[in-house]
């Protein structure tokens, strides 16, 4: 290996430190979303330096040393030197999967086999005497002419020279074989009644950056979907999402049931794994519809659902009263999963409460 190749290694081996040690910090900060770009993300990280001996003599003097009387203040000049900076480091969002897997000990997810859909893959399993010479078998190939050598009595110990012949190369040869690959899709839910402000918004979009990363990372095709709801549901885009601000009521169930509309129509059972996220302060319309939301998750949402996860963001409008219906009657659902964000620094722990399952 070449030195530059061992010192960038060393350098990555550092970053990913850094990185993984502060990692509940990165977890709390939007800026590093904003610059996302492909399959990478810049992350800001202190100015790395490698540690190493310097030879000669100390002349700076120790602490405390100097001109000056006790009290005196201390004025700064303007100096020429340059400050400390931070350097931002480009991370790929795969290896920023692994780094939240292991500080955060999340399970690698084992897709439902019914999910699974047939992909065709060739596969080198076998060895033919042609081929092309990019294809040879240069072990095989040695051994074939070997053991030629030694039948026809033509193999001297004492010059033990092996030299193949045409007859005796050996080529990697293929079949196509058909490879399970799984796919999913996320549908984000979301209340944008105006109880659900600013600083709520940003924690849905904080926790769902993050949520998103580690299952592109456990799938080879991600589809996420978005819905904003308030008395009435609609399906939006990205952008629109985290922008919507509305003043009316809140009905929760005309987001399950558009979501339960949306699954039937474009992802099937038998070819989807199933992630449905809702946020919401927990405040719902008073007139029965916390019973028909929950009717509709049972019966639609979690009979197809890898899990299906509930996040309540508290907020001071809010009467936070839906993820207490969910544990009293919703209790023995499986793969259902709540979490409550009472700030962004409760983020850390929302993320690996739905995660840490596996499914």
């Amino acid at each position: 290996m070449l030195k530059i190749h061992r010192d960038h290694a060393r350098f990555r081996k550092i970053v990913r430190g850094s990185i993984k040690k502060n990692l509940r910090q990165y977890i709390t900060k939007g800026e590093m979303i904003g610059k996302k770009g492909g399959k990478f993300v810049s992350i800001p990280v202190p100015q790395i330096e490698i540690p190493r001996f310097r030879f000669g003599k100390n002349e700076g003097g120790g602490v405390g040393q100097g001109d000056g009387e006790e009290g005196e203040s201390v004025r700064g000049e303007a100096g020429d030197r340059e400050g400390t900076h931070i350097l931002e480091v480009e991370v790929s969002l795969d290896d920023l999967a692994a780094i939240m897997a292991e500080e955060l000990e999340l399970p690698r997810i084992e897709p439902r086999g019914r999910m699974e859909i047939e992909e065709h893959r060739d596969r080198y399993t076998s060895l033919r005497r042609t081929g092309p010479e990019s294809l040879r078998q240069f072990k095989k190939t040695y051994t074939a002419a070997l053991k030629r050598q030694i039948a026809s009595g033509i193999y001297d110990r004492e010059n033990p020279v092996v030299v193949p012949i045409r007859e005796d190369r050996r080529y990697r040869s293929w079949r196509t074989v058909e490879q399970p690959e799984s796919s999913a899709v996320i549908i984000y839910m979301m209340d944008v009644s105006g109880s659900m402000g600013d600083e709520q918004k940003e924690i849905v979009r904080l926790e769902s950056f993050w949520i998103d990363t580690w299952l592109c990372s456990q799938y080879k095709d991600i589809e996420t979907r978005y819905i904003i709801h308030d008395a009435v549901a609609r399906e939006v885009d990205r952008e629109t999402f985290y922008a919507t601000r509305e003043s009316g009521g809140t009905k929760i169930s005309s987001a399950y049931e558009l979501c339960a509309d949306l699954l039937d129509r474009e992802f099937p059972v038998t070819e989807w794994n199933i992630y449905p996220f809702h946020f919401s302060d927990g405040d719902n319309w008073g007139g029965g519809d916390t019973e028909i939301a929950l009717s509709i998750l049972r019966e639609k949402l979690l009979p197809v659902a890898n899990q299906f996860s509930y996040g309540q963001v508290k907020s001071l409008y809010g009467t936070g009263q839906f993820i207490k219906d969910l544990r009293e009657k919703a209790k023995d659902e499986e793969n259902l999963v709540l979490s409550e964000i009472g700030s962004k620094d409760e983020i850390y722990e929302s993320i690996r409460d739905f995660l840490k399952s596996g499914r």
